[in-house]
This record gives structure tokens, sequence and C-alpha cells, in this order.
């Protein structure tokens, strides 16, 4: 396929909340705050101004994300099954509302740095690897969960899902040839996330850093 066939449209994107956030005693990740704004709040700004809509993906009363003005949908897939199942739910509320549209991105919560041209290079990178699918990395590291998902490959990923408990985003993407998209951690790493205390202490040094 040629590159033109990736990047004719500007995909919506889902994000990510539906964790437990163990590693910070539970609750709600999203809605902890740095630099004065909730993580929610600053990875809304990034991917805003990239995406043709946002939908979040959230387990629970979704009420309580009410003031962000985004749809909310939960897993399909019981247990708290990963990233994955929320991805999933992206995919098929696109399915639904948004038919039109081929391509999905995919992006956490906890992530409040993203890249500004998180889109344009994952498509990029999509039509000159000729590939399937698109992941964000980042020194040498990759980040599974920020990728470029092809909405039509939704009940592969149900099956993996449901019946074969598949579990690990990175087991999913074997299947798959990937582009990857490797930014530099310089000033920071575009995609640090606070899993834990220390980490959203380090956020708000960074938030200093950050023009958002």
């Amino acid at each position: 396929m040629t590159q033109s066939a990736f990047d004719i449209s500007t995909p919506p994107a889902v994000i990510l909340a539906g964790g437990l956030a163990r590693r910070l005693g539970g609750g709600d990740k999203p809605l902890r705050s740095i630099g004065g704004r909730s993580l929610l709040h600053r990875v809304i700004a990034r991917l805003a101004p990239q995406c043709d809509g946002l939908v979040l993906n959230a387990n629970g009363d979704p009420a309580r994300f009410a003031g962000f003005g985004l749809p909310v949908v939960a897993d399909s897939v019981a247990g708290f099954a990963g990233p994955l199942a929320g991805v999933l739910a992206g995919l098929d509320w696109v399915a639904a509302n948004r038919p039109e549209i081929r391509w999905l991105l995919s992006a956490p919560a906890d992530c409040p740095f993203l890249p500004r041209d998180l889109v344009a290079q994952l498509q990029h990178a999509l039509g000159e690897q000729h590939a399937q699918l698109a992941v964000a990395a980042s020194g040498g590291r990759s980040h599974p969960v920020v990728g470029l998902w092809d909405v039509g490959e939704r009940e592969r990923l149900r099956h993996a899902l449901a019946v074969e408990g598949v579990r690990k985003v990175g087991e999913f993407l074997a299947r798959y040839q990937v582009a990857t998209v490797d930014w530099p951690t310089q000033p920071f790493d575009a995609f640090f996330n606070a899993n834990t205390g220390d980490d959203l202490a380090e956020a708000e040094i960074l938030a200093a850093l950050d023009r958002d």
C-alpha cells in the first residue's frame, strides 16, 4: 500500500484511563494534578489539536469525567483486561459512531507530555514502512499503548482478548508488521508516565519545562 492510503484523514483518539492505579493507591490517576492541571487535562491539550475528536476509555461511573466533555466508553471485556481492552472499546466506538474512519490513535491518560507531532509522525511511518500498525518509542524503548490502530482489526483484537486471553499489548502487536517511530528523550521524555508518587513529583519538575 502507498503512503496515501494512510494519511487521507485525521484520526480520532482514545485516551486510556481504565487502569486501577494500584501503585498510587487506587483511584483515578488521570485526575491527579501537576503544575495546576490534571494529567487528563494535559493529555487532552496535547491530542485535541492533532485528532479528529477524542473519546475516553474509563470504567465505573462516567459522571466523574463529565467536566471534560468527552464521550466515555467502558471496557467490553470483563475483569480489567488492561490497555488492549481500552483500545478495543475505542475501536468499537469509532466503528459505531464514525464508520468512515479507518484509523484510531491510542494514548494513556498518564502521559502528560505527549509529542505535538505524534499523529503526523506515526502516519508517515505507516506509509514509509508499509506497515499495518504504528507505535511510538523513545530512547530505544517501545511504548506500544501509544499507537495507530486499524479499526478493521477490532474483531481480531476482540478474539485475542475474549477467547485467547491475550493481555500484553506487545503480544498482540507481534502478529502484525508494526512501524516504530523513535522520539528523543531530551530535554525530557515525551512519553514519561506517572505511575507512582515519585513520578508525580518528577512530573511537577518537568511541567516547568513544558511549553504547553
